[in-house]
């Protein structure tokens, strides 16, 4: 039922932009580019609508996750891991913060960093023939970070401090919009998930026309330019995947929807992309070699995981 009513929704985009495409076959450009601007504009209502309800999604579940430093001894990983895949932009962000000031552990914060997906889960969604990847995606990635984040609390002692005060997040996530507990109090509900969407269909025009003009040039063999299918491409997409910004999940999901990175590596790539939340780590967090080490683990279980499921999985 879910994935019928993602159809519609693309058949009514489809249906309402539909006068657009003739007046882009007319522009005096190339066909590669003149594909990336329909492929992209007829995205944008259903990406405000994805937006949207992510936007409810994150009024809700902002609130739980700012829970975490109360179950960080018993349950931290697990529900850090289970809150941060929802999609949104901000967990990273405040789970960051909350490690910074020593109220969830280790464990918990790469937890939250695996899981996360950022602007994935919308780009997928977009994509109706894509739907199925989704919960194979999720559920790798969740499954991941519960692993990884109950190991490093396993193996490093957990170093947490007790505080009942209300956790106030003064951080800014991505389209610069406050991450604070008033913030829903201020917030008009469409402002934000209209710039997001904006911002987010900038991101695809790019990535989509730098991936058809090689389409263009490669004549489809897209693949070959990526390395796919070689041991090397996982380690990269992980690498990449550290750049703290939204864009970096967008490139990496039309990579993978357009066949040119394994599953493997985009699920290297997906699960060391913690966003922002890196940004406030290495800002905030006054032990270096502490910072290091969190996104050296982050990097490492990225790669060996995504390397062991393109081995297993071609």
């Amino acid at each position: 039922m879910f994935i019928e009513f993602i159809r519609s929704i693309n058949t009514f985009n489809s249906f309402i932009l539909g006068w657009s495409n003739p007046l882009i076959e007319k522009l005096p450009v190339a066909d590669f580019i003149k594909d990336a601007l329909i492929d992209s504009i007829n995205l944008v209502p259903f990406l405000f609508i994805i937006f949207f309800f992510i936007e409810l999604f994150e009024i809700y579940f902002s609130k739980k996750i700012k829970n975490l430093s109360k179950h960080t001894k018993v349950s931290g990983p697990l529900l850090g891991a289970l809150t941060a895949i929802v999609p949104q932009c901000g967990f990273s962000v405040i789970a960051s913060t909350l490690y910074v000031r020593r109220l969830i552990t280790r464990g918990t914060l790469i937890a939250v960093y695996i899981s996360t997906s950022d602007e994935a889960i919308p780009v997928l969604l977009a994509h109706p023939e894509m739907i199925k990847t989704i919960l194979p995606i999720l559920g790798t990635k969740f499954l991941m970070a519960v692993a990884a984040g109950y190991a490093v609390d396993a193996i490093l002692k957990p170093v947490t401090e007790e505080n009942n005060d209300e956790i106030e997040i003064d951080e800014h996530g991505c389209c610069k919009h406050e991450i604070s507990n008033d913030r829903f109090k201020k917030r008009i509900l469409i402002l934000h998930p209209l710039k997001h969407t904006v911002n987010i269909f900038f991101f695809i025009l790019i990535v989509t026309l730098i991936l058809n003009f090689i389409l263009l040039k490669t004549e489809g063999h897209i693949e070959q330019v990526f390395l796919y299918q070689s041991p090397i491409q996982p380690a990269l997409a992980a690498i990449i995947g550290l750049i703290p910004n939204c864009a970096i999940s967008v490139l990496i999901t039309m990579l993978y929807i357009q066949h040119a990175i394994s599953f493997g590596s985009v699920i290297a790539g997906l699960s060391s992309s913690a966003g922002l939340g890196l940004i406030i780590l290495l800002k905030k967090n006054d032990n270096i070699k502490d910072t290091s080490f969190i996104i050296g683990i982050l990097l490492f279980i990225s790669i060996i995981a995504g390397i062991a499921l393109q081995t297993f999985l071609g």
